[in-house]
């Protein structure tokens, strides 16, 4: 798989992306936001320093799910009322990318889909809305204001000046999970399923004191 390299623009730190595909992504040593064009980047923004983060899942972490292996290249950090989550960006073996939610030791894989019927707008949604989407009955568990944290490693789109973050979640009742993304216009559909942590195959993942996998 081709891995193109750059140079930071801010520091002249050498990138290599692990995904060809990448948009965006954040120089290791100077924490630059990157933005690519081509093989050339611009520094769009600063990596804050991250918040406190207990999960084992790292950059470079790799697994499986459905049979496919993955790495994981990037990440999300959003928080709200009740705690912080990640949104783990993940390049599969064959090609594909996707997204591991990681939020209070419950574990969903999606993937960005295209709605076979329109979104319900932000004000139609609420909890207990029924919807049904690529022959799946879902229904909406939780609407979320969530604050953006930061980013880290590659991502497929730009994604780093945000604030206000509006999600609903939506629930099946055999364990398929989908969110729609209001912080995008038109919204963005992602549609998977929940996991357990131990069908994931998870290694190269971070120590710290009290936790083993």
């Amino acid at each position: 798989m081709s891995q193109p390299t750059a140079i930071c623009p801010n520091c002249g730190a050498p990138i290599r992306f692990r995904w060809s595909s990448a948009i965006q992504t954040t120089c290791e040593y100077c924490k630059s936001i990157l933005v690519r064009h081509d093989v050339n980047l611009t520094k769009v923004g600063q990596v804050a320093d991250l918040p406190p983060d207990i999960s084992p899942i790292q950059i470079g972490t790799e697994g499986m799910y459905r049979n496919t292996a993955f790495q994981v290249i990037g990440r999300i950090i959003y928080s709200h009322d009740i705690g912080a989550w990640n949104e783990w960006h993940l390049l599969f073996s064959n090609g594909s990318n996707g997204w591991l939610s990681d939020a209070q030791a419950e574990y969903a894989v999606s993937f960005l889909s295209q709605p076979d019927s329109p979104l319900p707008g932000p004000s139609e949604v609420y909890r207990g809305f029924q919807y049904t989407q690529q022959g799946v009955g879902l229904v909406v568990t939780a609407l979320t204001e969530a604050n953006y944290e930061g980013v880290e490693g590659e991502l497929p789109f730009q994604y780093w000046d945000k604030s206000r973050c509006p999600f609903a979640d939506l629930r099946s009742q055999d364990g398929r999970f989908a969110t729609i993304d209001y912080t995008e216009t038109p919204p963005l559909l992602f549609l998977g399923e929940f996991v357990e942590f131990e069908s994931l195959q998870l290694k190269f993942l971070k120590e710290f004191e009290g936790w083993t996998a």
